[in-house]
């Protein structure tokens, strides 16, 4: 199946050599889904320059049966320090992503993109997976699902080994729940030591059409046990 050409912005084979398909529009329900729809998302300077579109080429995705867990992971896991949620912090999680010790005077997470992201969670299409440390919330994940696929945004932590807790349950919820995408738009060092991988934009994008319609959701309470994820290795 071939992706649809997007009804707002230009087809992403236009994009330039960075991924940057447009400049301007709105950060709008219409504008997101159409984006997210045809494997383009926002990434802003700041809320004083003209808004950035992007549709990168190699993408990078996170497969359902290929995120690293090690065996101190998976201990954390098990230990039951952290209690996890699903959309029980959105606006929180997402405060977290923006002002986390390693992103203060970087993130491209401005109050338009969190009241934009904030208005998608009331409207059902973006979820948050969030981690809590007795009552504090100490890390989580955030992102857009349509269908059968799921786009992370960010993710943040305020204790050591949150942000894996986070998307360790993100990644055992959305096999649970019959997900067949993740979306982790650019590989980073972090992301690729739980297993991140590239792949080619037009590969990414077929798959994301094959997703997108199919009819999952993502339920009402967490589901998986990522503590039961199989370590990818033997090291510590």
């Amino acid at each position: 199946m071939n992706p649809q050409a997007p009804s707002i912005f230009p087809p992403v084979h236009e994009a330039g050599p960075e991924g940057l398909i447009a400049i301007g529009g709105r950060l709008e329900p219409e504008w997101l889904l159409d984006a997210y729809r045809h494997g383009i998302f926002p990434w802003p300077d700041d809320d004083h320059s003209p808004l950035l579109w992007w549709s990168p080429d190699p993408r990078a995705v996170i497969e359902l049966d290929g995120l690293y867990v090690s065996r101190r992971l998976r201990r954390r896991l098990r230990s039951g320090r952290f209690r996890v949620t699903l959309n029980q912090a959105f606006a929180e999680v997402m405060h977290g992503c923006a002002t986390a010790p390693d992103r203060k005077g970087g993130t491209w997470i401005t109050p338009q993109m969190r009241a934009a992201y904030t208005r998608m969670h009331e409207l059902g299409h973006a979820h948050s997976i969030d981690v809590w440390l007795e009552n504090r919330l100490v890390g989580g994940v955030y992102g857009v699902a349509i269908g059968a696929a799921f786009a992370a945004e960010s993710m943040f932590h305020l204790e050591t080994d949150a942000s894996k807790v986070a998307l360790a349950s993100l990644v055992s919820h959305l096999a649970a729940r019959g997900f067949e995408l993740l979306d982790i738009q650019q590989w980073t060092e972090h992301t690729g030591s739980m297993g991140a991988v590239e792949v080619p934009r037009e590969a990414f994008l077929r798959r994301l059409a094959n997703a997108i319609d199919k009819p999952v959701t993502m339920g009402e309470r967490l589901e998986g046990r990522p503590a039961e994820t199989p370590p990818a290795t033997t090291a510590d």
